[in-house]
């Protein structure tokens, strides 16, 4: 067990959670395992998110120093933002075409989306209930939040990464803008600290199959009755089809084109990353070891990987843009008795990219996101809960999207600018 690699520790911790997880829930007894299993995932998953923001702080500041120069960090940030809008714009189109082709809301009857909406209403009215919160504030809100009033309260709170950005890159270009004998202590520290917590993490992974075994189990036996999934089976299989394709059709291609490296190589570099967001449905506590896997399975220079990846765990969120598309429209078939015309499709695609960006890299926000997108092309925000039932699976499948193509993007744009080094074989 020692010997075998991590990503097949965290296989064999979520085959046998999700294993123990319907033995539980067909013996009734699911209150074992949310008191006495559940903990240790949110425990670990806890511990993955306390970490993550040191490691931005940390790994921002030493890669923006070694930068050495502002019109480097002027093309990496260049780069990096036209990926990330690129790909997100082909996830909300993905899941457009694949909606309207396999007409998943077609497939709900009367009675199913009756039960679904009884049983569902409360937790619908409480997402639509944040949504017109964020709603409610003037256009340009997104980049006044972006500026952080005290920094030190943006570094307590998990969905205040894009603060901590702004502030450390704006130490890093001042770090960059002095002599270099006076910068040279700090980042000295910088760099002391980085190597600690990089150990940090990899103590933390040691619990890894642990707590992915709590996680699955716990969703086994907190998911909803079987036969109501049922109804949303066409739904379900719309979106994982439009996650494979992108997973396995587009970042495979990119990678070839833009960085001239094998996808196989690239996706057993980064298994265990993919394994964790799959457990942890969070982009943001996953983020730790996507560095760690890009870094040093795939020879992703740091000054690269601790720029892109924290922006792109923050602001990339391809597989919640092609859900939020496919979800749209399908509650649109289900609940209007006319089919959405082009020009509602093309503000769904424009909406759905903001939304993305504005959504927090944690479990379900996208779902927050979608009522904006839904209230825009004048669809009854009502139907978000025709989807609650299913949205854990599917969100736990979109995060494994999310990471990989910021792992995708990460390699692309440091292969574009000659800071790959190694690639572990």
């Amino acid at each position: 067990m020692k010997k075998m690699a991590l990503h097949w520790k965290i296989l064999i911790g979520m085959i046998l959670g999700l294993l123990f997880g319907l033995m539980m829930k067909n013996l009734e007894q699911k209150g074992i395992v949310v008191d006495w299993i559940k903990p240790f995932g949110t425990i670990f998953i806890n511990l993955l998110k306390m970490i993550a923001v040191p490691l931005i702080v940390v790994s921002l500041i030493v890669g923006l120093a070694d930068l050495k120069d502002i019109s480097k960090l002027s093309k990496l940030g260049g780069r990096t933002v036209v990926f990330y809008l690129c790909t997100t714009v082909i996830a909300v189109c993905l899941g457009l075409v694949l909606a309207n082709v396999i007409k998943p809301g077609s497939y709900i009857n009367d009675d199913s989306r009756k039960s679904l909406i009884e049983n569902f209403s409360a937790d619908a009215s409480q997402k639509i209930e944040l949504a017109d919160e964020t709603k409610n504030n003037g256009p340009l809100q997104p980049i006044v939040d972006i500026v952080p009033d005290n920094f030190f309260y943006a570094l307590s709170d998990n969905g205040s990464m894009l603060q901590v950005i702004f502030f450390v890159i704006l130490i890093g270009i001042g770090l960059i803008l002095i002599e270099e004998e006076k910068a040279k202590p700090v980042v000295d520290f910088f760099k002391g600290m980085n190597d600690v917590i990089l150990k940090i993490i990899d103590i933390i992974m040691l619990f890894s199959p642990y707590g992915v075994f709590a996680l699955i189990a716990a969703l086994m036996v907190e998911i909803p009755d079987f036969s109501t999934l049922g109804a949303l089976g066409i739904y379900g299989l719309t979106v994982l089809i439009g996650l494979m394709l992108m997973v396995f059709i587009l970042y495979p291609t990119i990678l070839m084109i833009f960085a001239k490296i094998n996808p196989i190589t690239f996706f057993k570099a980064i298994a265990p990353a993919q394994l964790l967001a799959f457990s942890t449905s969070s982009s943001a506590a996953t983020l730790p070891v996507t560095m760690e896997c890009v870094t040093e399975n795939l020879g992703v220079d740091e000054e690269v990987a601790s720029f892109v990846l924290p922006l792109g765990a923050t602001v990339n969120m391809d597989g919640t843009s092609l859900y939020q598309a496919v979800a749209a429209i399908f509650i649109a078939q289900a609940m209007l008795p006319y089919p959405l015309d082009m020009h509602t499709q093309l503000m769904i695609v424009v909406t759905a990219t903001l939304a993305s960006i504005g959504s927090a890299a944690v479990p379900s926000a996208g779902m927050v996101m979608l009522v904006i997108v839904l209230g825009q092309a004048g669809i009854p925000e009502a139907g978000l809960a025709l989807i609650f039932a299913i949205d854990r699976p599917l969100d736990m499948c979109r995060t494994v999207v999310n990471i990989t193509s910021d792992a995708t993007v990460a390699t692309i744009v440091a292969k574009s600018v000659g800071k790959i080094n190694h690639i572990k074989s």
